[in-house]
């Protein structure tokens, strides 16, 4: 046999380098996953592990999302303040392989917004979890995010980073642009159905006068609704909620002359998952508060 045929021969049959493995990852919700995949761009899906529309504070995982969970390699996660089923697993079975954004350094962490607590002592405790709504703190994540990745997956960190680095720049000119729908409403009075908005707030001048429900999962007492009618003289626009009952606004608003906004959808739960979700969040979010609170004329 010619020595040439027998090299090609030699190279056919032997085995080829398996390529890079992509880690498995897993995701809490849809704003983190959203940006997760921008990361991970055509090289792999992270799962998300709630299902749409579902409650972020008290979710019942299905069995196969417990699987998901148990084989993932990377658990992406907002933190036990936002997710507290998923704090057993990050602790557990997935110790070390657990990025905790509200632990990355040089993270925004605000206390919730909401005002005062009232008689009953309402009001929630703790950093308000809801940070991916200043996307500066994204922008962070997807560094930290991109990191993890490459840790994980050596062979892909140069992919990781730029696809991090495309996502900042698309984050950054969705922030530009909130920040240009929202300034004509800066200094109008607005109320939100969950104390949620206080990132989003601070980070494009926003007045919240107060959320109607103090905690995420909790309904109003009286004594906090009666505080609310005693706040609502001058306030521009009131807002429901996606994925809540907007009964409770619609009372408080009548006979009052303030307006009722479309619902707000901090969680991106009414949005479709995936790489465009956070962009498309923001976008969302500025376009309804200053379609409401725009002052009239």
């Amino acid at each position: 046999m010619p020595l040439r045929r027998l090299a090609a021969l030699c190279l056919a049959l032997w085995p080829a380098a398996a390529p890079a493995e992509v880690p498995r990852v897993v995701a809490d919700i849809a704003p983190v996953h959203s940006l997760v995949a921008q990361v991970m761009g055509t090289l792999g899906q992270p799962e998300l592990l709630m299902d749409r529309g579902a409650d972020a504070h008290d979710y019942q995982m299905r069995p196969s999302q417990a699987r998901a969970l148990a084989g993932a390699d990377l658990l992406v996660w907002i933190g036990p303040g936002m997710t507290p089923w998923l704090a057993r697993a990050a602790e557990g079975d997935l110790a070390g392989r657990s990025l905790v954004l509200l632990d990355v350094p040089g993270t925004t962490v605000l206390p919730f917004a909401g005002g005062a607590a009232d008689a009953a002592g309402e009001e929630p405790a703790g950093p308000d979890p809801h940070a991916w709504l200043d996307p500066s703190n994204a922008s962070l994540w997807l560094q930290a995010i991109a990191g993890a990745l490459s840790e994980a997956d050596p062979a892909n960190a140069a992919t990781y980073a730029a696809n991090a680095a495309a996502a900042h720049q698309a984050i950054e000119a969705a922030d530009d642009g909130v920040a240009a729908m929202l300034a004509p409403v800066r200094g109008q009075r607005i109320i939100v159905y969950h104390d949620a908005l206080g990132y989003f707030a601070a980070r494009y001048g926003l007045r919240l006068v107060q959320a109607v429900a103090a905690g995420d999962a909790a309904l109003p007492g009286a004594g906090r609704i009666a505080g609310l009618r005693d706040r609502l003289a001058g306030t521009a626009c009131i807002f429901p909620e996606a994925g809540r009952d907007p009964g409770l606004v619609e009372t408080l608003a009548e006979g009052t002359g303030v307006r009722i906004g479309d619902p707000l959808d901090p969680e991106g739960r009414d949005l479709p998952p995936g790489p465009a979700l956070y962009v498309q969040l923001l976008q969302g979010l500025g376009r309804t508060i200053a379609a409401c609170a725009a002052p009239p004329g």
